[in-house]
C-alpha cells in the first residue's frame, strides 16, 4: 500500500471518527446536565411510591392469635364445615386462628411438644386464647390400644401441667379453654375397628370418665371448659367462650367504605381501629 492510499483511507476515516467523538462528548454533556441514558429526565417520586415508602416506615400490624391445640378432632377442624374453620371465619378481621392439631396424639405427647409451640419472651407467641382438646385417644382401652392409652390419673396430671406451663409463658388461665372428649358412638367406632382388623378399643362409658375428669381440672385450675360430653349436639357452644376473650379486640384495618379515597394511606397506616 503506497503513501497515497494510506492518505486517502485516512481521509475517509477521519471525518467519521471525529463525528463519533463529537457525538460522544455531546451525550456525556447531556448526562452530566441530568438527562438519562435515553435522554429522559429524572421523574419525581409518584404518590404510590411515596405511600409505599411511608408504609414501610410504619410498624408491623400486630395480628392477635387464637391457638387450637388438640388431636385429630382439632387437626381436621379446618375441613369444610369444621368447627375450626367456623371460628377462623368469624375472627378473620380480628385474629389469626392457628391449627395445631396432631392426629392420634394423647396428653402424654401433647405435654412434651407444647413448649415447642409457645415460648416465653416473644409477644407474638402469646395467644389471646388457647383451646386444649384431648382425651379421645387417652381414653382408649389399655388392653386393646396400649400405645395411645393414658391412665386417668396421668391424663389429669398432664392437663394441669399444660395449664401451668401456659401460665409460666404469660398465657394466664383466663385465656385457656379446656374441651372434654366428645361422646363415642360405639356401633360406628366398632365398625371402623373391624375394618382395620382390630376389636372395639374404646367404650363410651370410659370416655365419659375422662370427660368428667377434664371438667374437674378446669374447676381446679380456674379455666373455662366446654363440656362436649353433654353439649356436642348443640350449636355455637364454643363461640361464646372464645368471644369473651376477643370481644375487646378492635376490627383490624378499616372497612373498605371508610378508606380515604384521595389519600388512602391516612386510613391504612394508622392504628387499624378506625
Amino acid at each position: 500500500m503506497g503513501p497515497g492510499e494510506k492518505s486517502a483511507r485516512a481521509g475517509v476515516r477521519a471525518p467519521g471518527t471525529r463525528a463519533a467523538r463529537s457525538r460522544g462528548r455531546e451525550r456525556r454533556g447531556a448526562e452530566g446536565r441530568g438527562a438519562g441514558p435515553a435522554g429522559r429526565t429524572a421523574q419525581a417520586p409518584t404518590a404510590a411510591a411515596m405511600a409505599l415508602s411511608e408504609a414501610a416506615s410504619c410498624g408491623a400490624l400486630r395480628w392477635p392469635r387464637v391457638l387450637l391445640f388438640g388431636d385429630s378432632i382439632t387437626q381436621f377442624s379446618f375441613q369444610p364445615g369444621g368447627w375450626g374453620a367456623a371460628l377462623a371465619d368469624r375472627l378473620v378481621r380480628k385474629c389469626d386462628v392457628l391449627n395445631r392439631g396432631f392426629s392420634g396424639y394423647n396428653t402424654r405427647w401433647a405435654r412434651i411438644i407444647l413448649p415447642r409451640l409457645i415460648r416465653k419472651g416473644n409477644s407474638l407467641d402469646s395467644p389471646v386464647a388457647v383451646t386444649i382438646f384431648f382425651g379421645a385417644n387417652d381414653s382408649a382401652l389399655k388392653g386393646e390400644n396400649p400405645k395411645q392409652h393414658v391412665p386417668l390419673e396421668e391424663y389429669v396430671a398432664n392437663l394441669k401441667s399444660m395449664v401451668q406451663y401456659l401460665k409460666s409463658v404469660d398465657v394466664p388461665e383466663n385465656r385457656v379453654i379446656l374441651i372434654t372428649p366428645p361422646p363415642l358412638c360405639e356401633p360406628a367406632w366398632e365398625h371402623e375397628c373391624i375394618a382395620q382388623g382390630c376389636k372395639l378399643n374404646r367404650l363410651n362409658s370410659v370416655v365419659g370418665e375422662y370427660a368428667h375428669a377434664c371438667l374437674q381440672v378446669a374447676k381446679d385450675c380456674g379455666t373455662d371448659v366446654l363440656d362436649l360430653w353433654t353439649l356436642m349436639q348443640q350449636d355455637n357452644q364454643l363461640w361464646p367462650l372464645v368471644e369473651k376473650k376477643v370481644a375487646s379486640l378492635p376490627l383490624l384495618l378499616p372497612y373498605w367504605r371508610d378508606v380515604e379515597e384521595a389519600r388512602p394511606e391516612l386510613s391504612l397506616l394508622g392504628d387499624g381501629d378506625h
